[in-house]
C-alpha cells in the first residue's frame, strides 16, 4: 500500500473522536505534491503521484489500515470558551511511522462535513489550501517546528464563501493534532479518566523522557510550556504573525498549527495585526508571548483535576509552574535575537542591544526582514546599506558602533559569524503580497508564480539575484493588507 498506517489514537476510547468517511469528490486532480516529505513517509515518487494515492488524498478511497476519524476538542476562541469544537472539515486518515522512526498524523483538510461541522460544508477553497502548503513548508525550511503539507488536490467542485471558489483538499502531516483544546474538552466534561489517558498518550508521543514522572499532568504542562516558548520565540525572529492563537490552535507538540489568517511583518510594528476578525489586536505580533502564557494558564486549569491535594495547594503548584514562563521565554527569545545579531556567547546587555535596534525599526517603520539581512551583509563586508533604511542617521550609527564593539568581544571568526547570521536572517520569506499574487494566479489555473515562489523559499538564505523582486517589501499598501480565515 502507498501508506502503511499504525494508529495509536483510535486505540483510545471512542469518546476521543468520531469515525467518519470523507465525502467523495467528482474530479480529483493533482495540484502540488511534496516529494521530500513523501519520501520521509516511505512513498516513492511513483506512489506519490499514483491514481490510487490521488483518490485517497481526495477522499474517494480508504486505504487498508486507514481509520478516518474527526477528533474531538474544545477551545477558547478570542477569549471565549466553546466547549465543543472538533474537526469540522478535517479527518485524520491515520498515523504513519516515517523512515526516521517518528510517528506522524496524516490528515485531510477540506474532506467534507463531520458531526463537528456546526452547519459548515466541511470543504476548503483552493487559496487557503495553497497558502498553508506554501507557508508551512517555508516555515519548516526556516527551522520552525510546524505541521507540513504532503499534497494539495483539486476536487472538481466549487465551494461557496463570499463567491464561488475552486475546491481543494490539503494533506497535512503533523507530529499529532493534539491541542490545548483537547485537554479542555475533557476537563469541561469532568471526565477525569479521559484526561488521565490523554496525558499519558501525549507524554508517550511527544515527551517520552517525561513518562513515569511522579505528576504526569505537571510533566505535560512543563513540556508544552518549554516547546511553545521556543516556538513563539522563533515566530518573532521571522516576523511571523499566527493571527488566531486560540487554544484549539495551540498544539501540545509545540508545532505551528493552522495557517488560516497568518502573515509576516513587512515594516516592523509590534502592534501589527492582519486578521480581519482580530478587531482589538489580541493576537498582534508583539502580543503573541502574552497570549501564549494565557493559553498555558488554560491548559493548567484543565489539568487541575489530575493533581493531588486540595484546590488551594493544586492552584499554588500550577501557578508556581507558570511563573517559570517569563524566564523560559526570555531565554529562548534572547537566543533567537543573538543569532540574528551574530552573537554566539551570551553577555549581559545583549537583549537591550537587540531591543534598541527594534525600537528604532519601529519608529522608522523599517522592513524587518530587509533590515536584518542588510545587517548580515554589513557583518560580512563592512558595506553599510542598512543605515539608509532609517531616517535618524545619528541614532542608527550610534547603535552600529555599540554592535561592532559587542562583536569585538566574540571569539567567532567573520566567516562563521556570516554563516550563522545568514541562517538566522533569510533573504526570502513568504511576503504577503507575493503570496497573494501566487494564489490569485493559481485560482485562474496558472501555478507558475506559486511554483516560482515555492522554489525560492526552498532556499531562503541564498540571494537568488534572478528573483530579487521576491525579496523586496511592498509599498504603503502593506498597511491595508488583511487576511481571512479559510472558513
Amino acid at each position: 500500500m502507498p501508506l502503511s498506517f499504525d494508529n495509536s489514537y483510535t486505540r483510545l476510547p471512542d469518546r476521543f473522536y468520531v469515525r467518519v468517511r470523507p465525502k467523495a469528490v467528482p474530479q480529483p486532480a493533482w495540484l502540488v505534491v511534496n516529494e521530500p516529505l513523501g519520501e520521509l513517509l516511505g512513498l516513492s515518487p511513483e506512489e506519490l503521484r499514483s491514481p490510487e494515492l490521488l483518490d485517497t488524498l481526495a477522499g474517494n478511497r480508504i486505504l487498508p489500515g486507514s481509520e478516518p476519524i474527526a477528533l474531538a476538542y474544545a477551545g477558547h476562541q478570542f477569549g471565549g470558551f466553546v466547549p465543543r469544537l472538533g474537526d469540522g472539515r478535517a479527518l485524520l486518515l491515520g498515523e504513519v511511522i516515517g523512515k526516521d522512526g517518528k510517528r506522524r498524523d496524516v490528515q485531510l483538510k477540506g474532506s467534507g462535513p463531520t458531526p463537528f461541522s456546526r452547519g459548515g460544508d466541511g470543504r476548503a477553497a483552493l487559496g487557503p489550501v495553497l497558502r498553508e502548503f506554501l507557508v508551512s513548508e517555508a516555515m519548516h525550511t526556516l527551522g520552525v517546528p510546524t505541521t507540513r503539507a504532503l499534497a494539495a488536490v483539486l476536487t472538481g467542485e466549487l465551494v461557496y464563501r463570499e463567491q464561488p471558489l475552486p475546491g481543494a483538499v490539503l494533506t497535512r502531516v503533523a507530529a499529532s493534532h493534539l491541542r490545548i483544546g483537547t485537554v479542555e474538552y475533557f476537563a469541561y466534561q469532568r471526565d477525569r479518566e479521559a484526561l488521565a489517558l490523554l496525558v499519558e498518550h501525549a507524554l508517550a508521543r511527544h515527551y517520552p523522557e517525561r513518562v513515569g514522572a511522579e505528576e504526569p499532568a505537571l510533566a505535560l504542562l512543563d513540556g508544552v510550556m518549554e516547546a511553545q516558548a521556543a516556538l513563539v520565540a522563533r515566530w518573532l525572529g521571522l516576523g511571523f504573525v499566527h493571527g488566531v492563537m486560540n487554544t484549539d490552535n495551540c498544539s501540545l507538540s509545540g508545532e505551528t498549527l493552522d495557517y488560516g489568517p497568518c502573515a509576516f511583518l513587512d515594516a516592523y510594528d509590534p502592534g501589527r495585526t492582519f486578521s480581519s476578525i482580530d478587531h482589538y489586536g489580541r493576537y498582534a505580533f508583539g502580543n503573541q508571548p502574552r497570549i501564549l502564557l494565557w493559553n498555558l494558564a488554560r491548559l493548567a486549569e484543565a489539568l487541575l483535576p489530575l493533581l493531588d491535594g486540595d484546590d488551594k495547594s493544586k492552584i499554588g503548584t500550577l501557578e508556581a509552574r507558570l511563573e517559570r514562563f517569563p524566564s523560559l521565554f526570555e531565554q529562548a527569545y534572547g537566543a533567537v535575537l543573538r543569532e540574528k545579531l551574530g552573537l554566539l556567547q551570551e553577555q549581559p546587555g545583549d537583549l537591550d542591544l537587540a531591543r534598541a535596534l527594534l525600537d528604532q525599526m519601529a519608529r522608522d517603520r523599517v522592513d524587518y526582514t530587509l533590515a536584518f539581512r542588510r545587517l548580515t551583509r554589513l557583518a560580512e563586508s563592512q558595506e553599510d546599506t542598512l543605515s539608509e533604511l532609517f531616517s535618524n542617521q545619528e541614532l542608527i550609527h550610534t547603535w552600529l558602533t555599540s554592535w561592532r564593539q559587542r562583536l569585538a568581544a566574540e571569539p567567532t571568526s567573520a566567516e562563521e559569524r556570516s554563516q550563522r547570521m545568514r541562517r538566522a536572517n533569510p533573504a526570502y520569506i513568504p511576503r504577503n503580497h507575493r503570496v497573494e499574487e501566487a494564489l490569485a494566479a493559481a485560482a485562474q489555473g496558472d501555478l507558475a508564480p506559486f511554483e516560482r515562489l515555492r522554489s525560492v523559499l526552498a532556499h531562503p538564505w541564498d540571494d537568488h539575484p534572478e528573483h530579487v523582486e521576491l525579496a523586496l517589501p511592498p509599498g504603503e499598501e502593506q498597511w491595508r493588507y488583511r487576511t481571512f480565515c479559510g472558513t
